[in-house]
């Protein structure tokens, strides 16, 4: 995905005095404020009142208890207020909102922060941060979230900073570099409070960075740990070197390939209390033209678990080895139980992977228990083996260049864009089923010869996207786990790009690029609420109660990736209205 130099949009809004870099200094202070304890977020999918974490949950199964709205009281779901980010920054909106004693936080392209009173919709306070011009990011200005501890939220830039705001009033507490931008890294992924500690990975996997996952003091910013997702590549622990990051350099890379390796984690992380290992996946290798790295390339396109206390890798699963389609494999990795055969509980976890396959996976070990296509036409491998590695298709890589200035051009399914990418699926604990956003298409894709230059696109491919069928490129689909068994299917002429939910009242919401937010029958798919938000959906739903009441809230605003790299795709999407509004939706109570 070559990068294109992006220019901070002026940051003159007409009705917010706003400097940028700054908060807002006319603060409201109605709420009631009580500070964030590890105790709280550890149980935020139990609980309903608030959202505290990405995912909510740190499972990240996005499942609520909740069913005040059900089957049969969807129909008077009806809007409370809208909330505008204003100005002429409206690119994609891909935030999850986290909401606390009556206030949400929700962050807005070009690495802005909003906190918004929940019972009025009125604007508590906002940030901008400084962006310097020459930013790149990959894939649209986008940013997913904060995250919410103590009294502060902390969130990622573009410009590769953390930063941590007072919850009350939107000013600095402390802010981070974390690594430099003009080398090609950048935030967008929310972080993770993992016992007392933020967690944080990069993006910037086609500048051939050296992907990593950090863990921070809240309080201060200061380094607790530093793990590379590299092989070769030091890690760190409280200020001192920690070892490699679990191989010897150059063990499956080439040469010196393995310093410019990519492998960002730039979708950020999960995390499971029962085995105490934080999850987390990395991207492609880099360079993309694989003939110049033969071998599996570690720890590129895998799911990585991690010690949360000293950054270890206790063990990894590589979904694409050897990557030749930018496969990446940083797609949420969720836990979930079952039962095997005899009756056991199985601490189990399950991914939809760009390549598209649907792996269950043992948490505990990694070792691999099941894998499935949830796509059609797939043409990279014939299947995958019972360890779990893929059955190359050896004319589904694109050719080798060489000497010369192209290699031979294949058509791959899926395309690089993937079968599933960063927008996160859900499960219910009560269908035990997992619902997936997810696209059929395909891509020309052809090697070309490439050499690394620090701050520059290291890709060393070329692609077209194209649609494998003619009346859908998204696919919402119902799966379940163990089969791979799709239950039902909702097509979409646009591609997907938003998250979804599913709730105990039997429901699942997803949004469209088209700007319907649509609420499923979790069983049959059957469409039982739709609302035309007026601007693409690629935002990720979520619902909370407040004074006993269910809320549920969804951001739109089109953007992402699609609309700068989706080729022919991009072409039918170019009418889609771009936007920037968060939308607030309870049932209507009548007199």
């Amino acid at each position: 995905m070559i990068k294109k130099k992006l220019l901070s949009a002026a940051t003159a809004f007409a009705l917010c005095a706003v400097i940028s870099g700054q908060a807002n200094s006319d603060v409201k202070t109605e709420a009631s404020y009580s500070p964030v304890t590890y105790s709280e977020i550890l149980n935020d999918e139990k609980t309903t009142g608030d959202i505290l974490t990405y995912g909510m949950g740190q499972k990240g199964q996005r499942y609520s208890p909740l069913t005040q709205v059900n089957k049969d009281t969807i129909k008077d779901l009806v809007p409370v207020w809208n909330f505008s980010f204003g100005g002429e920054k409206q690119r994609g909106q891909e935030s999850q909102p986290i909401v606390k004693d009556g206030v949400m936080y929700v962050t807005a392209s070009y690495s802005r922060v909003f906190a918004i009173d929940i019972a009025s919709g009125e604007e508590l306070w906002q940030y901008n941060a400084k962006l310097p011009d020459a930013i790149l990011p990959c894939c649209d200005v986008i940013n997913r979230g904060v995250a919410i501890i103590d009294d502060v939220v902390i969130f990622g830039t573009l410009d590769a900073k953390l930063v941590a705001l007072n919850r009350k009033t939107g000013k600095v507490v402390w802010k981070k570099r974390i690594a430099k931008y003009k080398e090609g890294y950048s935030i967008t992924a929310a972080p993770q409070i993992v016992k007392g500690k933020v967690i944080t990975g990069v993006a910037g996997g086609e500048f051939g960075v050296v992907g990593k996952v950090e863990a921070r003091d809240p309080k201060t910013g200061k380094l607790i740990w530093s793990r590379p997702t590299v092989e070769g590549h030091m890690g760190y622990l409280n200020g001192k070197e920690n070892g490699i990051s679990g191989g010897e350099a150059g063990k499956t890379w080439p040469g010196d390939l393995w310093k410019n390796g990519g492998a960002a984690p730039w979708l950020g992380s999960t995390y499971d209390p029962d085995t105490n290992l934080i999850y987390i996946g990395t991207g492609n290798p880099s360079p993309w033209n694989s003939h110049l790295r033969p071998g599996d390339n570690l720890f590129s396109s895998s799911r990585l678990a991690i010690n949360p206390d000293t950054g270890k890798i206790v063990w990894h699963f590589q979904s694409t080895p050897h990557d030749g389609w930018d496969f990446d494999g940083v797609n949420e990795l969720i836990s979930f139980d079952y039962k095997d055969k005899n009756g056991k509980t199985v601490k189990a976890a399950a991914t939809a992977d760009r390549n598209g396959f649907f792996y269950v996976l043992n948490r505990e070990n990694g070792k691999f228990i099941t894998a499935n296509p949830f796509v059609s036409n797939i043409t990279w491998a014939k299947g995958i083996d019972k360890n779990g590695r893929p059955l190359y298709i050896e004319e589904g890589r694109p050719g080798n260049p060489a000497s010369a200035s192209k290699g031979k051009s294949v058509f791959a399914v899926p395309a690089f864009l993937g079968a599933k990418n960063w927008m996160p699926m859900a499960y219910s604990k009560k269908t035990k089923n997992f619902y997936v956003p997810s696209n059929e298409w395909g891509m020309d894709i052809w090697n070309q010869p490439v050499s690394y230059k620090k701050g520059a696109a290291y890709l060393g491919a070329g692609f077209t996207i194209r649609p494998i069928f003619k009346d859908h490129i998204g696919s919402l689909k119902a799966i379940e786990p163990l089969t791979g068994k799709i239950k039902w299917e909702y097509k979409n002429p646009a591609p997907l790009w938003g998250g979804v939910l599913t709730t105990a009242g039997g429901l699942v919401f997803a949004g469209t690029p088209e700007g319907k937010f649509l609420a499923f029958d979790d069983e049959t798919g059957k469409i039982l609420y739709k609302f035309q938000v007026g601007s693409g959906i690629v935002g990720s739903p979520v619902t909370w109660e407040q004074d006993g009441e269910q809320y549920i809230s969804i951001v739109s605003g089109w953007g992402g990736a699609v609309p700068l790299w989706g080729g022919e795709v991009a072409k039918q999407i170019k009418n889609i209205n771009q936007g920037g509004t968060v939308h607030v939706f309870k049932l209507h109570k009548s007199k």
